[in-house]
């Protein structure tokens, strides 16, 4: 399972991303990914079995482009590239499922938000529902907690999934409108 991504890119949009922040972004968010399924994969292909797990990010269809762009498209790029890797592997015996959090109630978030808080001069609370409206809403209310990612994670790597291949699994308390 890969999850590592992040980003730090500045605010301002497409013109504040150089060429080494977008190879940056590429790096962490998709190579390390494909890196760790060319070293993992193939084992699982000789045993005929295995579960690969990408976690992406919701920002693959919904892109905050002042600040996360590069981070976005490279999770975009994951989903793709998950999908492609599924129908190539599941004949194998091998699925691949990604995970697309949205908000995830962290210690990162709450810095965030209190930084937020601090920077526009509002209540805790006011800091969050601005975060919230940023997102265009979080109708549950809340952000998803890591125990509930890893629950959804971990169902995706056993035998229960066993049918899953190539899924996006979205878990953003509907921050995500669905069609």
């Amino acid at each position: 399972m890969h999850v590592l991504g992040g980003s730090s890119a500045p605010a301002g949009g497409f013109a504040a991303l150089t060429d080494e922040r977008w190879i940056g972004e590429l790096q962490l968010n998709l190579l390390g990914a494909v890196r760790l399924d060319r070293a993992l994969v193939p084992s699982m292909i000789r045993s005929g079995s295995g579960a690969v797990l990408h976690v992406t990010s919701i920002q693959n269809r919904m892109p905050l482009h002042d600040a996360t762009l590069a981070y976005a498209a490279a999770k975009a790029a994951l989903r793709t590239y998950s999908k492609g890797l599924a129908n190539e592997l599941a004949p194998r015996g091998v699925r691949v499922n990604a995970v697309s959090p949205g908000g995830i109630h962290t210690e990162a978030a709450e810095a965030f938000i209190g930084r937020i808080a601090e920077g526009h001069g509002l209540p805790r609370e006011g800091a969050e529902q601005l975060v919230f409206d940023s997102l265009g809403g979080v109708p549950l209310g809340r952000f998803a907690t890591p125990e509930e990612v890893a629950d959804l994670v971990a169902f995706l790597a056993t035998d229960r999934a066993s049918s899953i291949v190539g899924a996006e699994y979205v878990i953003d308390g509907g921050t995500l409108p669905t069609t």
